[in-house]
C-alpha cells in the first residue's frame, strides 16, 4: 500500500514538474519572442535614421558644391570682364 502511495505521489510530482517546465517554456518563447521583435524594432529604427543622415549629408554635398560653382564663375566673370552667366557656360 505503500508502494502505491509512494508511487502515485511521484507520479504526481512528476506530472507537476513537466507542466510547471513547459509554462517555464513558453515564457522563454514569449521573452525571446519579445526581444526579437524589439531588436528589429530598433534595426528598422536605425536604419531609417541612417537614411535620414544620408540623405541630409548629400543634400549638404550638392549644396557646396553649387557653392562652389557659383564662386567659381563668379572669379571667372570678374576675370574675363563676363558675366555670370557665360562663365558658367564656359
Amino acid at each position: 500500500m505503500r508502494k502505491i502511495a509512494l508511487i502515485s505521489a511521484i507520479a504526481a510530482a512528476a506530472i507537476g514538474l513537466s507542466a510547471c517546465s513547459e509554462k517555464t517554456q513558453d515564457a522563454a518563447s514569449n521573452t525571446a519572442e519579445s526581444a526579437a521583435n524589439d531588436v528589429a524594432t530598433g534595426v528598422d529604427k536605425a536604419a531609417a535614421a541612417t537614411d535620414e543622415l544620408g540623405d541630409k549629408a548629400a543634400n549638404a554635398a550638392n549644396n557646396a558644391a553649387a557653392n562652389v560653382e557659383q564662386e567659381r564663375a563668379e572669379a571667372e566673370a570678374d576675370l574675363h570682364n563676363e558675366s555670370v552667366k557665360e562663365a558658367k557656360n564656359d
